[in-house]
């Protein structure tokens, strides 16, 4: 039985922060709106503590809440953009180079990772973080199914979109 106070709480997002910034990284580009977004999910966090539901991990948890406010802002910042940014945030076109660093290609799949819908880009980083299908479809609230189905398409998008930059 986990305490619900104070000190218990710092002590999960201290002990899961990581999760809380890799998933506000993922959906939020502006370093201050990206201290916003962190600030928003552990307000959220702290709001739901009270209900939280001990059958799931605290992972499990932390990933949903975090994904559902970072998509929730995503969705917010993107409408604002349509409306009042003049300049275009359009697909950017990298060639790929066969030696190619880490970084470069790590900064290829962020690009690509940025392309998708909420849901998929939701799925693709906790696949990322080597979470299993059934995580997966618990912290998103769809079937394990829908999720295996959904990783592959997401996987063949960019199996082509390597190819075509090679």
């Amino acid at each position: 039985m986990i305490k619900r106070d104070k000190d218990t709480f710092l002590e999960i997002i201290e002990s899961h922060k990581l999760i809380i910034f890799k998933i506000c990284n993922m959906y939020c580009k502006d370093t201050e709106d990206k201290k916003d977004l962190v600030q928003e999910v552990i307000l959220q966090l702290w709001k739901s503590f009270p209900k939280y539901d001990e059958s799931f991990k605290l992972s499990t948890w932390i990933y949903r809440i975090s994904l559902n406010v970072s998509i929730s802002n995503y969705r917010k910042l993107s409408t604002r953009q349509k409306y009042f940014d003049s300049m275009s945030h359009g697909n950017m076109v990298v060639a790929v180079d066969k030696t190619q660093d880490m970084e470069e290609q790590t900064h290829l799949l962020r690009q690509m990772i940025d392309q998708l819908n909420e849901v998929n880009k939701a799925i693709i980083i906790l696949y990322l973080e080597e979470k299993s299908y059934e995580e997966i479809a618990a912290i998103l609230s769809i079937s394990k199914s829908a999720v295996g189905v959904r990783i592959n398409r997401i996987k063949k998008i960019f199996k082509e979109k390597f190819k075509s930059l090679t």
